[in-house]
Parts: C-alpha cells; sequence; structure tokens
C-alpha cells in the first residue's frame, strides 16, 4: 500500500492539480456548508468527499472504497483493501486534529486504552494567505511515535469539566510525524479564492425542470 500512495506524490502533473485546485475546491466547501457568515460543521465531510474523490481519480473508482462501516471510526476509504484516514486542519499548528468525534466522555476514555495505530494517514493543512501541506503520514512513522512517545504522550483526552469532543493527536505527536522524513509532503499555497456560489440555484432548476 505504501508504495500505492508514494505514486501520488510521484505523478508530477496530479502534484500540480492539487497544488491549484485544493484551495479552491476547499473555499467552494466552506462556501456550500457557511450560514450567516460562519462555516458548519459539515466542511469536514465535504472536504473529506474531495479528497476521496481525488483518490479516486488517481486509482480508478474499481480500487476505492468509500462506505466504509460506522464500526471503523479511523477509516475513511480504502484503497487497493488498505485502510487509509482523511484528517484536515486549518491553522499553522497542527493542534486539535481529531482522531475520534464522541460526546461521551466514557467512550473517548475506552477509545483512548485501546488505541493503537491502524491506518495511514493523509493529512491537509489549510492556512488561508499562506503556505500549508497536503501530507502523507505512513501508518509505520505512526507507529514508531507512539512507541516513543507513549500513550499518554501520543493522544490527548479532553479537559475534564470541558465540552468534550472526542480525543485527539497531542501536538507534539502530529508535528513530529509531519516532520518524519518518511512522510512524504506537497506544499500548497491557499490563496485566497471566492468562487462564484449560490447555495440555492441548483435546487431552483430542479424545481424548474419537468
Amino acid at each position: 500500500m505504501s508504495n500505492r500512495l508514494a505514486e501520488i506524490f510521484d505523478d508530477h502533473e496530479l502534484v500540480g492539480k492539487i497544488q491549484r485546485k485544493l484551495p479552491y475546491l476547499f473555499r467552494l466547501a466552506e462556501s456550500e456548508s457557511s450560514r450567516a457568515g460562519k462555516v458548519g460543521m459539515q466542511v469536514g465531510s465535504l472536504r473529506e468527499r474531495i479528497l476521496v474523490a481525488m483518490l479516486i481519480y488517481k486509482f480508478g473508482e474499481e480500487n476505492v472504497r468509500s462506505e466504509i462501516p460506522i464500526t471503523q471510526p479511523e477509516v475513511d476509504a480504502e484503497v487497493y483493501g488498505t485502510p487509509i484516514s482523511i484528517k484536515t486542519i486549518t491553522g499553522g499548528t497542527f493542534s486539535g486534529v481529531k482522531l475520534v468525534w464522541t460526546v461521551d466522555p466514557e467512550k473517548a476514555r475506552e477509545f483512548f486504552d485501546r488505541y493503537m495505530p491502524c491506518c495511514d494517514i493523509l493529512l491537509v493543512q489549510i492556512k488561508w494567505g499562506d503556505v500549508g501541506s497536503f501530507c502523507w503520514i505512513p501508518l509505520s512513522v505512526q507507529r514508531d511515535q507512539f512507541t516513543r512517545m507513549g500513550r499518554k504522550g501520543y493522544l490527548k483526552l479532553p479537559r475534564q469539566g470541558t465540552n468534550p469532543r472526542g480525543v485527539e493527536f497531542a501536538k507534539e505527536a502530529m508535528s513530529a510525524m509531519v516532520v518524519s522524513e518518511k512522510t512524504r509532503r506537497i506544499a500548497i499555497r491557499w490563496d485566497v479564492v471566492q468562487p462564484e456560489y449560490d447555495a440555492y440555484q441548483r435546487w431552483i432548476e430542479y424545481w424548474r425542470s419537468d
């Protein structure tokens, strides 16, 4: 599997498309999930679909599985039968990258206690008006870092008394994995573009059609 994902980063034409198109597509996703000027939580699902579509474009629909059971909370897609987790983060640091979303503190603790790295990660760092990245973090890099830092150093539970939203990677762990020599990266200039978008136009067109 590692060699297959490496093909993304060795495909110069695709790398160019990722650098040119991803900021526009992610801005479009924000427009689709915004209301009264605020971006909603559903933007994460739209970003995920954009990246899965890229995988399908690269590897073919027959080799990419996107309908993943909810019993696999970390897995967002499978490429040639191998699971992949897709993560996006906005900002200059790598804090707040979620492993699993849950408002139940007991389930968060249970996930924390049982967790072991299980799949490769595709991570997009969004930095509007600056340079971010598109990264592939192999499973081997995650396991090495997990062993080095231990469970409590690698993972972060929500503080007691706060509104829990799940288990995160510790910022130090994610930052170290991103700069690993085994991690592949594409630099992306996140120019602020504003696509022409009307939230209702396509639905109006459906109503107008016979």
